[in-house]
């Protein structure tokens, strides 16, 4: 039997050239529908990646009662001012509490692929925010200088959005600002916004001294009870939701994530119905072609679960090079090429796409099951070719 089914295989595969405009078509339908959902789940993986790398365990997160998201809360300077004395917050060298009032407001930047409109983070912060953000570093240039109107922006800001170079002057809204920095965050999503001093966002947004969020170095990760018990107990402060840094990030992209992968996979299924009928037909047409060769075969001893494991190899074949080709293509038309979506804050993250080995391998699983199914019918034809087609005239 395995003798068999390897000599008919062969034939089969030797054949093909003679079958080059269907094979091909099929094998092109199947990289079409594993570079679709590839494409979709390296944005979903890339994604995810930049957000899980945000955030700290020791770091917290506090913002108004019920908020959920920096954008919707307001907190005072007051309230600042007693977190700032709570229990658990960490301190420098020089017995200064390791906090970080900050504003969050949004602007408009121009994206360079599209050179379209999009929203951009900008975000006031005071000295101690970047020894909040462990991977913090100015690539270039220096900090921005308190009380002027000077920003510093993430390198995924200046990859993605148009005149964010140093030494520039840029407008965002009715406000010119000078870029005097460039700053990394190892590929977090800080690395998508723009910092300027809290101080100089309060005065030219009419925000008052209000704040959105409060950031705070723990001693420990343990220490967020009891800065929640302090904060919970003390009648200076309303009520407040504080959340360990890293899962508030990670609570902020799952849904997003979820989505992006929800429309990948059912319209790479709906893709694969139309690849799975030019696999049927393909594989139909190739037993048709060769009635009388297989009658043939069958009629000096080959048995009919050779021909049917032949014919079911060869789809198979067929389907793991569409695969393949699909999965490379992807890989060198995506992997780490830049993009950026909507985030939590209804401004643009940006992020790299990422093809990883398991979504590869989700794309293999599908094409295989693509060839197994377009071939499975013919297969069973093949196998069951009357031997009398044998003497059937051309």
């Amino acid at each position: 039997m395995l003798k068999q089914t390897s000599a008919i295989t062969m034939m089969n595969l030797r054949s093909l050239p003679q079958r080059a405009g269907m094979s091909l078509a099929t094998v092109l339908s199947i990289a079409l529908v594993v570079g679709v959902l590839l494409g979709f789940l390296a944005m979903a993986n890339g994604f995810q990646k930049t957000v899980d790398g945000t955030g700290s365990e020791d770091v917290a997160v506090i913002l108004r009662g019920g908020s959920q998201a920096e954008l919707n809360s307001v907190l005072t300077a007051d309230q600042f001012r007693v977190i700032e004395t709570a229990p658990g917050i960490a301190v420098d060298s020089d017995g200064n509490a390791l906090i970080s009032a900050e504003l969050y407001v949004v602007v408009d930047g121009i994206k360079k692929d599209l050179g379209t409109e999009a929203n951009l983070p900008m975000r006031g912060v005071g000295l101690q925010a970047p020894r909040l953000r462990g991977q913090f570093e100015l690539t270039a240039g220096r900090m921005f200088e308190t009380g002027t109107n000077e920003i510093v922006a993430g390198e995924a800001v200046l990859d993605a959005f148009e005149g964010f170079e140093l030494g520039q002057t840029i407008r965002l809204g009715s406000n010119e600002w000078q870029v005097v920095g460039l700053f990394s965050t190892g590929g977090t999503v800080f690395e998508s916004e723009l910092w300027a001093d809290i101080g100089v966002v309060q005065n030219l947004y009419q925000r008052g001294s209000s704040l959105q969020s409060i950031r705070a170095r723990l001693t420990s990760p343990e220490a967020i009870t009891g800065l929640e018990e302090f904060a919970a107990n003390d009648p200076r402060i309303n009520e407040l939701d504080i959340f360990n840094e890293k899962d508030f990030y990670a609570g902020q992209s799952g849904a997003l994530t979820q989505v992006i992968t929800l429309i990948g996979w059912p319209l790479a299924i709906i893709m694969a119905i139309g690849a799975f009928a030019g696999a049927w037909n393909a594989m139909y047409s190739s037993v048709d072609a060769r009635m009388r060769e297989i009658a043939t075969l069958r009629a000096i001893g080959f048995s009919g679960g050779a021909a049917a494991m032949g014919t079911l190899i060869e789809s198979l074949v067929l389907s793991a090079i569409g695969g393949l080709i699909g999965a490379v293509g992807t890989y060198l038309l995506f992997n780490g090429a830049s993009a950026a979506t909507l985030g939590a804050g209804f401004t643009q993250v940006v992020f790299s796409f990422a093809v990883t080995g398991e979504s590869i391998m989700a794309g293999m699983i599908l094409a295989v099951i693509i060839g197994f199914l377009g071939g499975l019918v013919p297969a069973i034809r093949s196998a069951t070719v009357p031997l009398l087609t044998v003497h059937r005239s051309d």
